[in-house]
């Protein structure tokens, strides 16, 4: 499980895409905490590290990751967000983040708001019924705040500490992103699924 709290922005240095899947390297700060066969959200998808070193570590993504995320457009040198597993003593600073991404959203807009900016995201078919106003979710990882709701889209506001902190800080309408619903949300909809449009005895 994850919060949504960015702990590095690491670098692919390396990746390898074929018919099998993809295999990547990434370079981060982080290396030191982080062992074989631990859990890391890259982007905001769940991945595993396959290989570590003191410079980074080696993961790999399937096809069934790489058809219903937008890892599958990541290339060598981009920046990728990345957090590690929490820990059970640590603080659940954002939301619960499972690293299981929904489907893949495009940023639409993006707006300069004071100190902060604005960005608006097309959701996927279906996710928006996942989406309340002050409501959370997860972009690329990072745990936000709903700010406004239109048809099709969700908006959300990035202060600086964001900007600088994650890769959303360099985003541009066109930009596909990884959405991760608010779990509770969807575990309160198939709970109350039986029940829907039955009146109370």
């Amino acid at each position: 499980m994850f919060t949504g709290l960015i702990q590095d922005v690491g670098t692919v240095e390396s990746l390898a895409a074929g018919t099998e899947g993809a295999r990547m390297r990434i370079v981060t700060s982080l290396a030191a905490e982080i062992g074989d066969g631990d859990s890391v959200a890259v982007n905001g998808v769940c991945l595993t590290a396959t290989a570590v070193d003191e410079r980074g570590f080696a993961t790999e993504a399937m096809n069934q990751t790489l058809a219903v995320t937008a890892l599958g457009a990541v290339e060598s040198g981009d920046p990728v967000n990345l957090e590690l597993a929490m820990r059970a003593s640590d603080r659940l600073g954002g939301h619960i983040v499972q690293g299981h991404v929904d489907g893949v959203g495009e940023v639409v807009a993006v707006d300069e708001d004071g100190f902060a900016r604005r960005l608006r995201v097309r959701l996927p078919a279906g996710l928006l019924r996942y989406a309340i106003d002050k409501g959370s979710v997860a972009l690329d990882g990072v745990s936000l705040t709903i700010s406004a709701l239109g048809e099709d889209w969700i908006e959300v506001s990035l202060i600086p500490e964001t900007l600088q902190r994650t890769s959303l800080g360099r985003v541009e309408p066109g930009r596909k992103v990884n959405v991760e619903s608010d779990v509770i949300a969807k575990h309160v909809e198939r709970l109350m699924a039986p029940f829907a449009g039955k009146e109370r005895t």
